[in-house]
């Protein structure tokens, strides 16, 4: 809130600076009869009044959100400011209107004797306005009406100088020397007008330069395991900048990290914007395949490895953690079959970016095992149902329930057993049941509840 603060004591001390001006400028103008400070004075009178329309635009754009702003009432502000540029854009059509006349009319202005008081309004002008300089430059940062004030106190520096020079070489006979610097200073508060005009009038429309979106891109695209940046949007509302993007991350990271991972980008946004308000919807990388699939593909095509299966990928500390089973000849020597993990390993490290470690349970291939296609739900039971007439024990299978999820069919089986057998009994056959299933099909997660009959 300090800034703040220091934004609405600059805006008061300027405004009552500037109304004492007006004051000094139209009671001496009239006294020496020059017109050169009277036209300061309506300048100051003009400034006056769009410094207090900024005051109280910066009041209004300072509180909080409510129900019916809930972006805040920042907005308010950049009209405080393309208010306060239209009027500075009139001041210096006034200017050069005035400069004008004086030209064609070639106007004597200044009372004889009386010059001391219109040298006395000029110096206390010029120590207001060098005061409002000094405040409003320190306070200005990036808030438009604040902004607006500064243009404003330049000006009227700029517009006491030229009164300074005029009223002087009037004394001297040369009255049509504050008429050309007028034009000179009116052509630099048109040129800063329509600047103030044009980035309030943005900024109304929602519009962000486009410097400025490229370098909040860049710093996304930037973060560590950003992978795209999908959407971006970005709007200033006076001294705050907003911006929405959409990141897409790998499909290995669980909530938590994908998190971290917008948090980072939220501190890197805000690091570079200053008061800035971030939201970031993280989405999953779309590729072709998962990365469990990608693992899996990686490891059958090296030479020897019959059967990939049970893929499991966990990200944690910024790394990867691969662990697979490989079936390979089952006629293959350990120190074969250890050189074929390693070959796993090798070309698992080369094409997947960030692995930590990767584990190969190596085991003899089974030729049962079913390859190819996912089994269907029909084949499955039959199975089960031959799997537990095998057993001398009386047990009956009560329900199969089956679902697909991730490129897996889960399977789910109800058994009953005699109430008088053992724990240890039933659990060894819901164990066979499960081992059976498992090695008759590839990518079956399989348990087996047992109940008493």
């Amino acid at each position: 809130m300090q800034p703040n603060n220091e934004r609405l004591k600059a805006l008061k001390i300027s405004a009552l600076a500037i109304t004492s001006v007006v004051l000094v400028e139209f009671t001496l103008g009239f006294v020496v009869g020059s017109l050169a400070i009277l036209s300061d004075g309506a300048h100051a009178l003009l400034d006056a009044i769009s410094m207090f329309i900024l005051l109280v635009a910066t009041k209004v754009s300072l509180k909080p959100s409510d129900e019916e702003h809930m972006y805040g009432h920042e907005k308010i502000e950049s009209l405080g400011g393309l208010v306060g540029g239209l009027i500075l854009f009139a001041t210096a059509l006034i200017i050069i209107a005035r400069a004008f006349q004086r030209i064609i009319q070639g106007e004597s202005l200044i009372v004889p004797s009386l010059e001391v008081f219109g040298f006395m309004a000029i110096a206390y002008t010029l120590c207001v306005d060098v005061l409002r300089v000094g405040v409003l430059h320190r306070a200005s940062g990036e808030s438009t009406t604040v902004k607006a004030g500064f243009y404003h106190s330049v000006a009227d520096l700029g517009s006491t100088l030229v009164a300074l020079f005029g009223f002087g070489m009037a004394t001297f006979g040369f009255p049509i020397f504050d008429a050309l610097a007028s034009l000179v200073l009116s052509g630099a508060i048109g040129y800063l007008s329509i600047k103030l005009v044009k980035a309030s009038g943005m900024e109304l429309s929602d519009a962000a330069p486009k410097q400025i979106i490229e370098k909040v891109r860049e710093i996304i695209a930037a973060t560590e395991n950003v992978s795209n940046v999908t959407s971006l949007k970005v709007r200033k509302a006076g001294a705050k900048t907003f911006v929405e993007a959409s990141i897409q991350v790998p499909d290995y990271m669980n909530l938590k990290a994908a998190h971290e991972v917008a948090s980072r980008v939220e501190e890197n946004l805000k690091q570079f914007l200053g008061e800035a308000h971030v939201s970031i919807h993280v989405e999953p990388l779309e590729t072709e395949m998962l990365t469990e699939e990608l693992v899996e593909k990686i490891a059958r095509e090296i030479d020897g490895v019959k059967d990939v299966h049970e893929v499991n990928v966990v990200y944690a500390h910024g790394k990867l953690y691969v662990t697979l089973h490989a079936r390979v000849d089952p006629k293959l020597s350990v120190n074969e079959a250890h050189e074929l993990a390693e070959k796993i390993e090798h070309n698992l490290n080369q094409k997947i970016p960030k692995i930590g470690n990767v584990t190969v349970h190596v085991e003899p291939f089974n030729s049962d095992v079913q390859k190819g296609p996912m089994a269907d739900e029909e084949e499955i039971q039959q199975t089960i149902y031959e799997l537990a007439e095998r057993f001398q024990q009386s047990i009956t299978v009560k329900r199969v329930i089956t679902c697909v999820a991730d490129g897996k069919r889960y399977v789910n089986i109800d058994c009953c057993i005699a109430g008088q057998a053992s724990i240890e009994e039933a659990h060894k056959v819901a164990s066979k049941i499960e081992n059976g299933v498992r090695r008759r099909f590839a990518k079956t997660v399989v348990t087996v509840h047992v109940e008493p009959e």
